[in-house]
């Protein structure tokens, strides 16, 4: 017989007192890292269509968005593309879709679709140029964005 027992310590609790302010701190790190990306606008503004029903994009992640009007500081009577941050020509849409397909899963590409930003005084020939590049490369879902008509 051993004079002296053995004690089972139990362990002592985890204090999380200082939880909150580490998550806080992870917020702030990341919120003040992480940048929105957002297009410069190459042309003037566009006066958006008005549509008596709107319906908002569900997954901005597999939207392509081409804008359409008028370039700030030139011809006003010439419809120009903007992809991204760069003006483009109609041949240039085609591998402007290639490039947002690539690293997407098949059932991705299938949901992936090009929304049009257009001004209301864009010509058509223009919108149906670009149209027949997209169905060259079988990118058929098109969508507009248009401002909801006010009930005044």
């Amino acid at each position: 017989m051993s004079k002296f027992k053995k004690q089972k310590k139990a362990l002592p609790e985890i204090s999380t007192a200082s939880l909150p302010d580490i998550v806080f701190m992870l917020l702030f790190f990341f919120m003040t890292v992480t940048t929105m990306r957002e297009t410069d606008l190459k042309i003037k503004d566009p006066q958006l269509p008005t549509a008596k029903s709107v319906k908002m994009v569900e997954d901005k992640n597999l939207t392509s968005t081409i804008y359409i009007g008028k370039a700030i500081n030139g011809d006003a009577k010439v419809d120009v593309i903007q992809l991204n941050d760069k003006i483009a020509q109609v041949s240039d849409v085609k591998n402007f879709i290639l490039n947002a397909r690539t690293g997407k899963s098949g059932d991705d590409v299938l949901r992936m679709s090009t929304l049009f930003k257009a001004d209301k005084a864009t010509k058509l020939g223009t919108l149906a140029d670009i149209k027949k590049e997209l169905r060259n490369i079988d990118a058929l879902k098109i969508s507009y964005v248009a401002a909801k008509e006010s009930k005044e």
